[in-house]
């Protein structure tokens, strides 16, 4: 990630100030759809996945929610393009997504820490509800599939968690079910930075003190889905990206900071004898994998919220989905970054494939540069934080293919590589109660593990020079035949 460096507080880099700024700048991309009267039982839930399952959706803010007032509101489809997931960072918005990671790579590398700062005022405290005037019902929370165990307030939301021994702030992903008016479960799987807050608290017989932001700034949001190193606040490092200090307040019951300009936060505390029953929920591999069980709950001591609330909805889906094509983007310029900070060399590009979550299918293309380099790439791209958690088959491949091609990709697996010899097995691997191919009773033991296939879809670098050449014609080859006979393949057109 970006250097640890403190530098001083300067303007927002950003085209943006938080959601509403962004929503703006949306609208003016002619990206934003209103729709009014739409349910949270199942119209929500039914017309976000058709949105998410269309690359070139708009965003869509719900309005007008039967039961709730007019302004309280959801949003859907933040990230479905590339223009809006380089929006949010600050980067032109006709970049493809190959080139548009490569950029965001470059943006990360350029950014300096700047830790947030505390504010006294700001928009999420127009309204408070402290104690016994806590009721979250006053705020939609949709069904998102069809087979959810409940409503979800949480899936475009992040929790702010402190570690109790070094007071490091963190933000996390993790969904959200509403129980009731004053509590809400949340799901955290082992190993996330989250849960191991909510370990150390636990350990010394102390509640977890927690808030949940259910809705705010996008930039935020992507910050928290992503796997920057322990001990680094996404607040500090979304500052860095900014190039201003984030303004955050401190909350009235936990003193943790929250967002000056959040839509909605609650704020409570985790007990650890305290559980319900949560789930089932449609998970990002496209299962219900972990099923129904009983996981820990907020108890909500207060809410603050702004006039004419927004909530981020990010449920996911099977993929590709909205979720993984923002993360498909992201974790690959941080798996380049954390592939050169293991000194490995001659990396080109790294993709983290949508249909597999953006996790569990990772490919990475190379310039060899002497024997058993292109192993090397794949279980280090295994085994680094972006590429650990959950993942499957690292394929790597010579620096002619494009990676961000799944059928490029494919070509290269299936001639280049030879089952019996250029497959690597790493078993006992992290993975997470979502995974579903955990057997149910590998589950019940809590032996939440998987292992890992390396391909070698390089050409073998013994005889490398040998390998049977391309039949693709050169760049100055393909430039003639397009300047030439590129007519041909419109199906109007006619040569001139």
């Amino acid at each position: 990630m970006a250097t640890i460096e403190r530098v001083a507080t300067r303007k927002n880099l950003l085209p943006y100030d938080g959601l509403r700024g962004w929503i703006d700048k949306v609208a003016e991309l002619g990206d934003l759809r209103i729709v009014e009267g739409a349910d949270c039982a199942t119209d929500i839930g039914m017309a976000t996945e058709l949105l998410q399952h269309h690359a070139d959706a708009p965003s869509v803010i719900f309005d007008a929610i039967p039961g709730f007032p007019k302004g309280h509101r959801v949003i859907v489809n933040q990230f479905g393009t590339t223009a809006r997931i380089a929006l949010t960072f600050g980067l032109p918005t006709d970049l493809k997504k190959g080139e548009l990671s490569l950029r965001m790579l470059q943006k990360i590398e350029q950014s300096k820490i700047i830790p947030a700062e505390f504010v006294e005022e700001g928009p999420v405290l127009e309204n408070t509800q402290i104690g016994d005037a806590v009721n979250v019902d006053l705020f939609p929370s949709p069904r998102w599939h069809e087979l959810d165990g409940g409503a979800y307030i949480g899936t475009g939301s992040f929790d702010v968690t402190r570690d109790a021994d070094t007071g490091d702030v963190n933000l996390g992903t993790y969904r959200v079910m509403s129980m009731d008016r004053k509590t809400v479960g949340f799901y955290i799987s082992p190993g996330k930075h989250g849960r191991i807050h909510r370990d150390k608290y636990w350990e010394r017989n102390e509640p977890l003190p927690a808030l949940i932001v259910v809705g705010g700034d996008p930039l935020l949001l992507l910050a928290a889905c992503t796997e920057l190193p322990y001990g680094v606040s996404e607040y500090d490092w979304v500052g860095g990206v900014r190039g201003a200090a984030y303004p955050v307040i401190k909350g009235r019951v936990t003193g943790l900071p929250m967002p000056a300009d959040a839509e909605i936060v609650f704020e409570g505390y985790v007990a650890k004898d305290v559980k319900r029953v949560e789930g089932p929920f449609g998970e990002w591999a496209g299962y219900y994998a972990s099923g129904a069980r009983e996981e820990p709950v907020l108890d909500i001591k207060a809410v603050y919220y702004r006039n004419n609330p927004i909530v981020n909805g990010f449920p996911p889906q099977v993929p590709p989905d909205e979720q993984q094509r923002f993360r498909a983007i992201q974790r690959s310029a941080l798996l380049q970054q954390e592939l050169a900070k293991a000194s490995v060399p001659g990396v080109t590009q790294c993709w983290c494939h949508e249909a597999g979550g953006a996790r569990m299918f990772v490919a990475v293309s190379i310039k060899q540069l002497y024997p058993g380099h292109a192993r090397q790439v794949g279980h280090v791209a295994a085994m680094c934080h972006v590429g650990a958690y959950a993942g499957r088959y690292i394929i790597v491949v010579d620096d002619d293919i494009d990676v961000t091609n799944l059928e490029e990709l494919m070509w290269a697996v299936s001639t280049r590589s030879d089952p019996a010899t250029s497959i690597d097995i790493i078993p006992r691997a992290w993975s997470t109660p979502l995974d579903p191919r955990i057997s149910p009773e590998d589950k019940k033991a809590g032996k939440m593990m998987n292992s890992r296939a390396v391909i070698d879809a390089t050409r073998p670098w013994e005889w490398r020079e040998q390998f049977p050449a391309v039949n693709r014609p050169s760049p100055q080859w393909r430039k003639k035949s397009e300047e030439k006979w590129g007519w041909v393949v419109n199906r109007v057109g006619k040569k001139a």
